[in-house]
């Protein structure tokens, strides 16, 4: 019998709550101690978890069509996303949604929302207070929030828009709490039902609303016409003819926004973390804005952001056959998943690989799986262009109207929320009104200069990893500490 790489010897229960607390520091002692490939054990799985951070062992592991999804995450999404969520399906039928799905996603149609991302930001930044911290994660919340209620949900009747404003946010709230995470895994341990079927009022008010909206859509003549990802499903329909009937539909809609809602959300708010941490970065980006010099920059800025902070850590596999690459061999029938922090910050593939530097995205693309922060191959995410579209246009929307600084010395330190790791404190920041005088390009550098690499500031690497191994002690809710620097195992 092949035998799994070594890892960590403490308990289920021990290694889970180190994951759940201090995930970063998790893998970067794990990585220490056993190199880039090891074997976890987490509650409620009943074989280890093998993590991998070579871009080989990724392609080989991403290649592969048949190999599925760790059963974890089906037992944990199932109850809020639906039994036939695109996310959640398989083989056949899985591919048969994507393709059907995708092209909302791209070309034309993703296009025609680029004005719509555009108003909701203007909106939003509108509404901030001047010259008084605030943090930012809720507010790119609700600009990701609006964008999904538009785009793709299409609704329309304010009444209907504004009572899904506000459930939809109290169903995310409900699902992100790490105490949460362990419940969910204790509970598939035990083979009791989990804490998420206390969602099931929530969840039912939802659904009434969104079945009154496909049902509202399917009977509209012009459905044809529009934009939305609503319409384009009710008239979808696969080779052999058939169609989605109204409950898988809502199951792909709730996939939709908690996939694209938090997540692009998140990562809206560690790039201005980095941004407002790296002064020089900060000045050739708005060089690039003000002089409508394309979008180069700001396309790197967002990459290495999403290098840097990964907003999804794990994006796994079960195996379907064997697996086997450069020496490692493992069997059919075991979970493997990429640790993107750590594939993100090899050495090998990055100089300097925690320093926020988007210059190296211009200099050198990495390679296609050493760089996976939407996962890969056929489950690669659907919204991928998606949200770095909406990240572009938004975050270029937040640097021409306002000046940001960080409300506080310390950099972010990453939490977990449902499946994603975010800012602990929300990205604290303080807003000035920009003043046209600020905008003029004479006095900034030239945006095709690469900055000094030698004042970039490098991340310390113990605001991400802590001085020690990695403990299970939760931060003090009590602390009047100024802020610093998440829904399954999946």
């Amino acid at each position: 019998m092949t035998s799994l790489p070594p890892g960590p010897s403490a308990s289920p229960a021990v290694q889970t709550a180190h994951w759940l607390l201090r995930p970063i520091a998790f893998l970067e002692s794990c990585r220490r101690r056993f190199g880039g490939t090891f074997s976890v054990r987490f509650l409620g799985f009943r074989t280890p978890l093998v993590m991998v951070s070579d871009p080989d062992t990724v392609r080989a592991l991403y290649s592969e069509r048949e190999h599925g999804l760790p059963v974890g995450r089906t037992f944990a999404l199932r109850p809020i996303m639906g039994p036939r969520s695109v996310l959640l399906l398989e083989g056949s039928e899985h591919l048969e949604r994507r393709k059907v799905m995708l092209p909302s996603f791209h070309g034309e149609r993703m296009r025609a929302y680029e004005a719509s991302v555009a108003e909701i930001a203007a909106r939003e930044i509108d509404s901030w207070p001047l010259e008084r911290a605030f943090p930012l994660h809720p507010r790119m919340q609700a600009v990701t929030l609006e964008v999904i209620l538009g785009a793709v949900f299409g609704v329309t009747d304010p009444s209907r828009r504004e009572l899904l404003g506000r459930l939809l946010p109290r169903l995310l709230d409900s699902t992100s709490s790490a105490n949460l995470q362990f419940r969910i895994l204790l509970a598939r341990r035990v083979n009791r039902p989990g804490p998420l079927i206390r969602l099931h009022e929530l969840t039912h008010e939802i659904d009434d609303v969104l079945l009154s909206e496909i049902a509202e859509r399917r009977r509209d003549p012009g459905a044809a016409d529009r934009d939305d990802i609503l319409s384009l499903l009710t008239l979808a329909r696969f080779e052999d003819g058939a169609g989605m009937d109204d409950h898988e539909i809502r199951d792909q809609l709730v996939t939709l926004l908690l996939a694209g809602h938090e997540t692009t959300a998140t990562g809206l708010a560690w790039t201005l973390d980095l941004l407002l941490r790296n002064p020089l970065v900060l000045r050739r980006l708005l060089a690039e804005l003000d002089a409508d010099a394309g979008d180069g920059y700001l396309r790197a800025v967002i990459q290495e952001s999403l290098r840097l902070r990964p907003v999804v850590p794990l994006a796994g596999r079960h195996l379907a056959s064997e697996l086997r690459v450069d020496g490692l061999t493992l069997p059919a029938g075991t979970d493997v998943t990429p640790a993107i922090w750590l594939l993100h910050t090899r050495p090998d593939l990055y100089r300097d690989p925690l320093a926020f530097r988007p210059e190296r995205f211009l200099e050198q693309p990495p390679t296609t799986y050493g760089w996976v922060p939407f996962g890969g191959g056929v489950r690669r995410c659907l919204g991928a262009a998606f949200a770095e579209m909406e990240m572009r246009i938004v975050l270029s929307s937040m640097l021409r109207s306002r000046v940001l600084r960080a409300a506080s010395p310390n950099a972010e330190r990453p939490t977990r929320r449902n499946v994603t790791l975010s800012p602990r404190y929300g990205t604290r920041v303080i807003a000035s009104q920009r003043a046209e005088a600020s905008r003029d390009t004479t006095s900034r550098p030239d945006p095709t200069r690469p900055p000094d690499p030698r004042a970039l500031t490098a991340p310390d690497p113990r605001t991400l990893t802590g001085p020690g191994p990695p403990t299970v002690t939760a931060p003090d809710p009590r602390s009047s500490r100024p802020p610093h620097s998440q829904h399954a195992v999946v």
